[in-house]
């Protein structure tokens, strides 16, 4: 369900997380009921911001299977790796931002999530925060 969009050209040493790209991160420290240890991440800003400010905003991604009733979870296909053929959710109650290079961030092998998906994932999260009118 996941499709690459990255640019070849593009070196891995000047590599910049974008909008809609999924990438790893270290979510740690948690606190209460966030997410923990290394993680998907699908990102929502766009490369200029995630350059100069050296921060990353999005949500984190998880194959935990109780978010299958979670309505603030989207599910976006089946995992790769070693949760393979488990279905992984974006959840959209949980939006973030991380330090990118401190934390380690890196390119995931998932690339980027499908517009159709990307378009889901947003519609959830304006529910819940509003930034749009519906």
């Amino acid at each position: 369900m996941v499709a690459s969009k990255r640019n070849p050209s593009r070196k891995q040493d000047s590599w910049i997380p974008n909008r809609q790209e999924i990438i790893r991160i270290d979510c740690n420290p948690k606190m209460g009921h966030e997410i923990r240890n290394i993680h998907p991440f699908l990102v929502l800003s766009p490369d200029i911001f995630n350059e100069k400010t050296s921060l990353v905003i999005g949500l984190p991604m998880t194959t935990a299977e109780y978010n299958a009733d979670n309505p603030f979870a989207v599910a976006v296909g089946k995992a790769s790796g070693r949760k393979a053929g488990q279905i992984s959710y974006v959840l959209c109650h949980q939006p973030k931002s991380f330090d990118w290079p401190l934390r380690g961030a890196k390119a995931h092998p998932l690339g980027t999530l499908p517009d159709v998906l990307f378009a889901q994932v947003c519609e959830r999260l304006n529910q819940i925060i509003r930034l749009a009118a519906p």
